[in-house]
């Protein structure tokens, strides 16, 4: 007998993994395309932008991200500027900001 049922928690797991707009599957083309896409930003999720709603001032690089996200590196088409990366020196500190050197 159980104590704890782990269904709900299992549910929730599988929920965020399989439809999250947060979630990806791995690049595993490389070495150097799966270290590319753990430094991937996004802008899209819960709590964040849609594509239909994003304007052209959102999409373009703004002053404080010189330095943090690479200015160069976003998709092309529909999701020009809602996804980033990294630049090569930054890093996420522990409480979740972006440093740069």
């Amino acid at each position: 007998q159980t104590l704890i049922n782990i269904r709900p928690v299992v549910a929730a797991i599988k929920e965020f993994f399989g439809t999250s707009q947060l979630s990806q599957f791995m690049d595993q083309n490389n070495p150097l395309s799966g270290l590319t896409h753990k430094r991937r930003l996004s802008a899209l999720g819960p709590g964040g932008l849609s594509r239909e709603r994003a304007g052209l001032e959102v999409r373009d690089v703004h002053p404080s991200h010189y330095g943090r996200m690479c200015p160069i590196e976003t998709p092309e088409g529909p999701n020009i500027g809602l996804f980033g990366s990294l630049s090569v020196y930054a890093r996420v500190n522990p409480f979740g900001f972006i440093e740069t050197p």
